[in-house]
């Protein structure tokens, strides 16, 4: 591993290894891919909660506080449609459009670990609508089982499928909890 590989995380890790792969490389030179991160074993990934490294400060303040008996609540109609309205600020959005299931698995936790750090309350997920060879979609049949899963549940209040004009059923809204573990 170069040392320039060495300060990428997964997430930027498996962003560049996507646009590197749409190059075309210049006459008589070969494409320079990062080496892909290790691939994560599912079944694991979901059944284990988020560890951050010991030393992560970031992580440190921004872990939310561990209940088992939290919950992801269903989403209240004023709430959503205040969001597809958009008199509620969506604050933050990631696409998860064509990756695999343990890329996509990696990146929204590493997205919803950063929006709670940052205070967000509404972010918007785009998982697509994976209408493609007949299928409905993997990750739009996964995201939702992901957030009820111990690993997100600290960090999601509740979630709902988006207004039209945000993605419609290619899309989720998404409740962050409030941090101090308040009830969201």
């Amino acid at each position: 591993m170069s040392p320039r590989e060495k300060n990428l995380s997964d997430e930027d890790r498996i962003l560049w290894t996507r646009v590197a792969k749409t190059a075309k490389p210049l006459k008589g030179r070969k494409v320079a891919l990062l080496s892909e991160p290790e691939p994560v074993d599912m079944a694991a990934a979901l059944d284990k909660t988020f560890a951050p490294e010991a030393g992560s400060a970031a992580f440190a303040a921004a872990k939310p506080l561990a209940r088992e008996k939290s919950r992801i609540h269903p989403f209240d109609a004023p709430t959503r449609n205040k969001l597809s309205k958009g008199r509620l600020p969506i604050e933050g959005r990631v696409d998860l459009h064509g990756m695999t299931q343990s890329e996509a698995h990696a990146l929204l936790l590493s997205f919803l670990h950063r929006a709670y750090a940052e205070g967000m309350r509404y972010v918007l997920v785009i998982t697509g609508k994976g209408s493609s060879f007949g299928s409905d979609g993997v990750l739009r049949r996964a995201v939702p089982q992901w957030l009820a899963t111990p690993s997100f549940r600290g960090l999601v209040s509740s979630h709902d499928s988006a207004a039209r004009h945000h993605g419609g059923v290619g899309a989720i809204y998404i409740r962050l909890r409030r941090h101090g573990g308040e009830r969201g």
